[in-house]
């Protein structure tokens, strides 16, 4: 039988960090999955600091990334993504991604959403992490999400709370 598909979707630095394998090894077993690395998919260089990486997809990176994304998926997907990768799935299902479940991880910048995608959507966010979300904005989208005590923006790149954000898949 065919496996449904996952897709992965970056954090802001991209390219093929270690913490990616730890959802790998724990989804692959029930998920064909695709990895996106968001600097490609906003056909950007990473030589470049957080600032300007973090400026370049607020100029346009972000909006070539979707379009990319949609141009790559015409099926129907579930997603896992981290940080603006997150942002960039929920702002490509509201232009016609079919997805099925959406996880994302330290998504801040949905924060500036106000339109929710048409799926299951759960968002996890540290405690100490400045940007996210106000609990207001969780009440008027009716959104689910779960704080993690302790942790900060970062906090899935540890390999102990992988299982957490996967869980949901499983």
């Amino acid at each position: 039988m065919k496996k449904p598909r996952l897709l992965l979707l970056s954090d802001l630095f991209g390219g093929n960090p270690k913490w990616v394998e730890y959802y790998i090894k724990i989804l692959e077993v029930k998920y064909d999955i695709q990895y996106y690395d968001v600097l490609e998919l906003a056909q950007m260089n990473s030589i470049n600091t957080e600032v300007k990486i973090h400026n370049q997809f607020l100029n346009g990176g972000l909006e070539k990334a979707v379009v990319n994304l949609l141009a790559f998926e015409k099926e129907k997907v579930a997603v896992l993504g981290f940080s603006i990768g997150g942002t960039i799935a929920w702002k490509a299902s509201l232009k016609g991604l079919k997805i099925t479940e959406f996880v994302a991880v330290s998504s801040t910048r949905l924060r500036f959403e106000t339109e929710m995608p048409n799926c299951k959507v759960k968002l996890y966010y540290g405690e100490k992490d400045l940007n996210k979300p106000n609990e207001e904005w969780f009440l008027d989208l009716k959104i689910s999400n779960q704080t993690i005590e302790n942790r900060d923006h970062l906090l899935y790149k540890e390999k102990e709370i992988a299982f957490l954000f996967c869980s949901n898949f499983l």
